[in-house]
Formats: C-alpha cells, sequence, structure tokens
C-alpha cells in the first residue's frame, strides 16, 4: 500500500514537471474577449495540453506591450493592431501569433446623462478618454478627430472602472468602457452612449486586436505557444456552447448569468475572436500611419517576419 501511494505521488510529481508555465499580460480583466485564459485555466483546457498560465491584468494595451517588449512576459492579449505594427517597425521583439478581436463590436463611448454632449460631433474642445498610449481605444479616438472633423483631446485614464470614476466626477467629459463594464449603467440610464468603435467604418470588419508574443518565446518556445492556442481555442468552443461557461463568468465578474448571455451574444460574435481571423490589415496600417503610429507601411518581408508565427486555422 505504501508502494502504491509512493508511486502515485510521483507519477503526480513527474506530471508536475512537466507541465510548461507561460507568463500573459492581459488587458482589461473581466473584459469576455480576454477570459479565455482565466476560464480556461480554472476549467482545465490549459492543463489538458500541460501548461500552468501566470496571468498578469493590465491597465490597456499600451501596459501589455510594454510587458511582453520588455519579456516580463511571454504573451500579451489583446494589444491594439497599430501599437503592435508601430512598435515592430521600430525594432521591438514581438510577433504576432493569433487575433484577439476583429470588428468593433465591444467598445463605446458614453457621458452621464445629464451631460450637454449629445453626440460625438459635440466633442470640439472637450476631453475624451482612452486606456493606455498604443491601444486601440487610443487609435479609435485619434480616428474620431478624423472621422467627425472634431478637437477633441484625448487622455489616457486607464481601465474601464477608474475611467467610470473619472467621467462621473467630471474628471474626463467623454469616458469608455468595454462590456460588461457600463452596460448595467446604461440600462439604468446613468449613462449615455455618444459613439461606438463601430461608428468609424474601416475599423467593422478590421482586426483591431491581436495576440502577440516576446520574439524569443515565438521562436524558441514555438510547441509551447502552439499548445497554448490549440487550449485557448477549445476554451472558446467552449464559452460559447456550454452553459457552465456563461456561469463560470458570471462568477469571476460578478454579474448576473442573463446579463453575462447579453455581453457575450450582443458585443462579441464568435467568429470575431476567431484566433485565425485576420482582416484588413492594408487598412490597419493605412490608419496606423495617418494617426501616426507607424512611419510608412511595413514591407512585404518585415510582415512576413511579424505574422510568422500567426495561428494557423483549426483542423
Amino acid at each position: 500500500m505504501h508502494a502504491l501511494i509512493a508511486l502515485m505521488a510521483l507519477v503526480t510529481w513527474q506530471r508536475a514537471l512537466a507541465e510548461d508555465t507561460l507568463k500573459l499580460a492581459i488587458g482589461q480583466r473581466g473584459n469576455w474577449e480576454n477570459a479565455a485564459p482565466e476560464l480556461g485555466q480554472k476549467a482545465g483546457f490549459f492543463k489538458k495540453r500541460g501548461l500552468v498560465l501566470e496571468l498578469l491584468y493590465t491597465q490597456g494595451a499600451g501596459e501589455t506591450l510594454q510587458a511582453v517588449i520588455s519579456s516580463s512576459v511571454d504573451i500579451g492579449v489583446g494589444v491594439g493592431t497599430a501599437g503592435v505594427l508601430g512598435a515592430f517597425a521600430k525594432g521591438a521583439p514581438v510577433r504576432a501569433i493569433a487575433n484577439s478581436t476583429t470588428g468593433a463590436d465591444d467598445l463605446f463611448w458614453y457621458v452621464p446623462t445629464a451631460s450637454p454632449i449629445k453626440s460625438i460631433k459635440d466633442a470640439n474642445g472637450k476631453t475624451i478618454a482612452y486606456s493606455t498610449n498604443g491601444s486601440s481605444t487610443n487609435l479609435a479616438v485619434l480616428a474620431f478627430n478624423r472621422e467627425f472633423g472634431v478637437q477633441a483631446k484625448p487622455v489616457a485614464t486607464g481601465s474601464p472602472a477608474s475611467t467610470f470614476t473619472q467621467t462621473m466626477t467630471g474628471q474626463v467629459d467623454i469616458g469608455w468602457s468595454s462590456p460588461p463594464f457600463g452596460v448595467s449603467d446604461l440600462q439604468a440610464g446613468r449613462i449615455r452612449i455618444v459613439v461606438r468603435e463601430s461608428d468609424v467604418p474601416v475599423f467593422r470588419n478590421q482586426t483591431v486586436r491581436l495576440m502577440i508574443a516576446n520574439a524569443q518565446t515565438a521562436e524558441q518556445r514555438h510547441d509551447v505557444v502552439e499548445r497554448y492556442l490549440q487550449a485557448y481555442r477549445e476554451t472558446l468552443d467552449w464559452m460559447y456552447s456550454d452553459p457552465a461557461a456563461l456561469n463560470a463568468y458570471a462568477e469571476w465578474v460578478g454579474i448576473s448569468e442573463s446579463l453575462a448571455k447579453e455581453v457575450r451574444d450582443q458585443f462579441y460574435p464568435k467568429d470575431n475572436l476567431r484566433l485565425d481571423r485576420l482582416s484588413g490589415l492594408d487598412d490597419a496600417m493605412a490608419d496606423a500611419v495617418s494617426l501616426k503610429f507607424l512611419p510608412a507601411p511595413l514591407t512585404k518581408a518585415q510582415t512576413d517576419e511579424l505574422f510568422k508565427y500567426y495561428a494557423k486555422p483549426s483542423k
């Protein structure tokens, strides 16, 4: 009996040794788009692939990008495409490994209900929030000024929670949010939407956020990254098919299951999160140049190198 217990302990210890650890930086804790690592780890999908994830939540894509560049983490989730292009062009050791989200169904900008601002066209001279420098919200705010001919003043405000406080206390005129944060306040009439990212036509079918890896991780731990992407893909399938996933998400974020379902179904179509999806790259590059994230479009050789390890379609 003692020998059997010792053998089982040895097997468990060997399995633990066999697991590979990946460090992740993830923008916006609680965002459905970026929830797969948290939910998938708890549900065992990553463990099944021999992986342990160490999760670091950031205030936004700019912080996430910097964590990857500095090698503080292996992988960054939800990083603005323009920021990735710009960093790579400057020689940053990053590689795009998958789509985080395509399309612009989620992000919205709002004001307190009593605000005199009725639409983005009233934003001239007003302050407008974005998360961090180099993020997709940063790009969107600059695009609003260009698209609607206004001169709103961009202000970095961090997460949706900190942005909400600054907006409701008048420190910034127009706040930004990403579901589920802010949805219940919209429903209760405490805030009003004045513009969505999807109001800029070019964003509607564009890969606006990427999943990236530090170049050394992508090159030297390619098998580990591949297993991570397999587990991530399996987690996404579960998140859109099993009611247990909605329950797990609702418990994690602290919202009702009905609100969790509304957030998933209305703001995050599954196809937009498909890892191998890459849409509108030429438009993304043109936007990055126009809004001064990128000095010039990447050459074909540069593009091929940046997307060298990009997720292949699932079989």
